[in-house]
C-alpha cells in the first residue's frame, strides 16, 4: 500500500491556507495526565522519598517485591564504569567519539561567554558576571526509548558551563537498565545516577527529597507525564523546554540523490506518529521522483507503521517555484532541523532566520547532527524557532549585573534617580539615592 502523502504547489491558490492546516498542531492538553501528575507532585513534595519510592515500585514494576529503599534505586560510579568497560569495543568508540566532539563544540560555546566591566570617566563601575548553575537535573528516558545520546547531549554542556553537580533520572522498567545510558553517563561526567522517572522524578528533582537535592534546573525529554510535570514546576526551577513532535523539513533543488531524501524525511517520521517531516523543491519532476523512493524504501523499514502514519497524517511534498520561495516558506514553518540539500547551501543558508539547526549540502544528513556533529540535538519544535535556540552551555549558565558607583557618579545618577522615582510616586527610592549626593535636598 503505498503512502499517500500531501502534495502541495505554491502556485495554487489555497496554498496558504493548506500550509497553514499542515503546520497546525496543538498539544492537547489530556485532563487525566494533568490531574495524575499533580497528585503525585503535590504527594512527593510532601511524603519526599517515600513517595518517589511508592511510585517507582509500582510504575516501574521493580522485580523481587520492588525496591526498599532510595538508596537501592542509585546507580554507583563504578557500576556506570563497569557498563562503559562492557561495552562492544564499536559502541565505546563511538560514544566516546560523539562525547568528544559534543564536548569541543561546547567548549568552543563558553569562549563567546565571557563577562564584560568598563568604567566611566567618573569613576564608575559597570559590568556583568557569568556564574554556572550549582544544580541541574537531566531527565533521560528508559526502557525501550533509551537514548545514550540525549545523555551525552545534556549533561556535557552542563559540565562544561562549570554545573557542580549534575543528577540523572531514568526509569529502569521491570528493573532493565540500559547499558549504554549507563556508559554515556560515565563519559559525561554525571554526578549521580538514579533509576526513577515519571512525574515523581521531576516532582523529586525540583522540590528535593531526603536523598535527592533540589535542583535548579531541569533538562531532558519525556512522555506526556514529564512534560506535563515540567510545566508544572517551572518557576520553582529553570526548565528547558516543553519539546512537541520531532520535524525536519528539506530544501533541495534536485540535485540529491531521491533516495536520501526520502530516507532523511524518514529519520524523522521514525520517531512518532506524530513528527512532521516536509519537502520542498522547485522542480516538480524531482518531487515525484522522491515519492517513488518513498514507497519503495518504506516496506524494509522495522518502523515502517509509524513512518507510513507520520507521512501520511502530517508529510507533505511541496513544490515551490524556485529556492528563493522555499527559504521563504521555511522561515514561515521554522523547524527544528532543516536540511538545505543543494549545489550552493551556504547562499540559501543567508536567507534562512528561523531554524533549530541547519545541515548544509546533500552530505550533512540530520542524523549525523543527532549523534557525533558536536552541536546539540535538543533543539526548539512547533515553531518556537523564531523565539528560542538549541540547548547550550548558556542554558546552564546565568548572568548577574555588576554596578559599582562612584561618589562622583552617586552624584549626577542620584538626580536622574531621584527625579524618575518622584515621578512614580516612590519617595523612599528618590530619597536613598539622594542621600548620598553632597547637597542632600
Amino acid at each position: 500500500m503505498s503512502i499517500q502523502m500531501r502534495k502541495l504547489d505554491s502556485t495554487q491558490p489555497d496554498f496558504k491556507t493548506s500550509l497553514a492546516a499542515l503546520l497546525a498542531f496543538e498539544a492537547a492538553t489530556d485532563a487525566a495526565i494533568e490531574q495524575s501528575v499533580l497528585a503525585i507532585l503535590t504527594d512527593v513534595k510532601l511524603r519526599g522519598d517515600a513517595a518517589v519510592l511508592e511510585y517507582t515500585n509500582r510504575f516501574d514494576r521493580i522485580p523481587h517485591g520492588g525496591a526498599r529503599s532510595m538508596a537501592a534505586l542509585e546507580v554507583s560510579q563504578q557500576e556506570l564504569q563497569k557498563a562503559l568497560e562492557g561495552l562492544p569495543p564499536a559502541q565505546r568508540e563511538a560514544l566516546q567519539t560523539a562525547a568528544q566532539r559534543i564536548r569541543a563544540f561546547h567548549e568552543r560555546q563558553k569562549q563567546d561567554l565571557g563577562g564584560f566591566t568598563y568604567s566611566e570617566p567618573d569613576g564608575t563601575l559597570l559590568g556583568q558576571r557569568i556564574t554556572a548553575l550549582d544544580r541541574v537535573g537531566i531527565y533521560v528516558p528508559g526502557g525501550k526509548a533509551a537514548y545514550p545520546s540525549s545523555v551525552l547531549m545534556n549533561a556535557i554542556p552542563a559540565k562544561v558551563a562549570g554545573v557542580a553537580e549534575i543528577i540523572m533520572v531514568v526509569p529502569t522498567p521491570d528493573g532493565v537498565k540500559n547499558q549504554m545510558v549507563l556508559a554515556a553517563a560515565a563519559i559525561a561526567g554525571v554526578t549521580r545516577v538514579i533509576t526513577i522517572g515519571g512525574a515523581q522524578a521531576v516532582g523529586a528533582l525540583a522540590h528535593g527529597t531526603a536523598s535527592i537535592a533540589a535542583v535548579d534546573k531541569i533538562v531532558g525529554p519525556g512522555n506526556a507525564y514529564v512534560a506535563a510535570a515540567k510545566r508544572r514546576v517551572f518557576g520553582i526551577v529553570g526548565i528547558d523546554m516543553i519539546a512537541g513532535p520531532s520535524e525536519i523539513l528539506i530544501i533541495c533543488d534536485g540535485s540529491t540523490d531521491p533516495d536520501w531524501v526520502a530516507m532523511d524525511l524518514f529519520s524523522q517520521a521514525e520517531h512518532d506518529e506524530l513528527a512532521q517531516a516536509i519537502l520542498l523543491c522547485p522542480d516538480a519532476h524531482y518531487v515525484a521522483k522522491v515519492e517513488a523512493s518513498i514507497n519503495k524504501l518504506l516496506p524494509a523499514m522495522p518502523r515502517q507503521a509509524t513512518i507510513r502514519t507520520s507521512l501520511n497524517d502530517r508529510g507533505a511534498l511541496v513544490t515551490v517555484l524556485d529556492m528563493a520561495e522555499a527559504c521563504a516558506i521555511a522561515n514561515l514553518i521554522a523547524p527544528e532541523h532543516l536540511e538545505i540539500s543543494a549545489e550552493n547551501p551556504q547562499q540559501w543558508a543567508a536567507q534562512i532566520r528561523h531554524a533549530g539547526a541547519m545541515f548544509l549540502g546533500r552530505f550533512s544528513s540530520e542524523a549525523l547532527g543527532d549523534y557525533c556533529c558536536g552541536p546539540n540535538h535538543v533543539l526548539p519544535t512547533s515553531r518556537s524557532a523564531r523565539f528560542s535556540s538549541p540547548l547550550g552551555v548558556y542554558d546552564f549558565q546565568k548572568r548577574s549585573s555588576i554596578i559599582q558607583v562612584s561618589e562622583a557618579g552617586a552624584q549626577t545618577l542620584g538626580q536622574v534617580a531621584a527625579e524618575l522615582a518622584y515621578g512614580e510616586g516612590l519617595q523612599a527610592h528618590a530619597r536613598s539615592a539622594e542621600l548620598r549626593m553632597k547637597r542632600a535636598p
